[in-house]
């Protein structure tokens, strides 16, 4: 299986999943899509419990240009994650076509990849209007990817569920 999207709610054990997919490889390129911000000792801790479940021979790279690494010849990818790069690319005005790009990287990639993203199809829906486009763009991004993946987990209370 080459392209695998985990899909789960936050703090469902999707990035633990994903992770554990690809424990055999003997080196992986760790796509980190969040921004560091060392004003926030939450998000800090956060993202410090990711790095160190990884092993140590995987290697972290923090940048929003999944498409481009994509599109490389190398090692195993997990992509961590999906929701955050929405996130970062939400008021450019070019995020059409950034994700035309991911999904084309995505569909083209001759690697083994992983990609985490939230579910986002199961909540409520928000009372703004930045809410509401970050949950549309989301979950037409998810959709795109979905059907272009050989494999789709859904992760609920640590336990992953098979959609594909």
């Amino acid at each position: 299986m080459s392209r695998t999207l985990v899909l789960g709610g936050s703090r469902s054990g999707k990035s633990a999943f994903a992770e554990s997919l690809l424990a055999d490889a003997p080196a992986v390129a760790y796509l980190a899509t969040a921004a560091t911000d060392p004003g926030d000792a939450e998000w800090t801790a956060r993202i410090a419990a990711h790095q160190a479940r990884r092993p140590s021979h995987w290697h972290t790279m923090e940048t929003t240009d999944v498409a481009a690494e994509l599109g490389r010849e190398g090692d195993p990818v997990l992509i961590d994650s999906i929701t955050l790069w929405v996130s970062a690319a939400l008021d450019e005005p070019d995020l059409e076509r950034r994700s035309d790009d991911l999904v084309n990287a995505w569909t083209a990639t001759t690697r083994r990849v992983v990609a985490v993203s939230d579910e986002v199809g199961s909540g409520v829906v928000p009372a703004s209007d930045a809410g509401r486009r970050f949950r549309d763009a989301l979950g037409l991004l998810n959709q795109r990817l979905a059907a272009a993946a050989d494999g789709v987990h859904l992760v609920v209370a640590g336990l992953p569920l098979r959609l594909k």
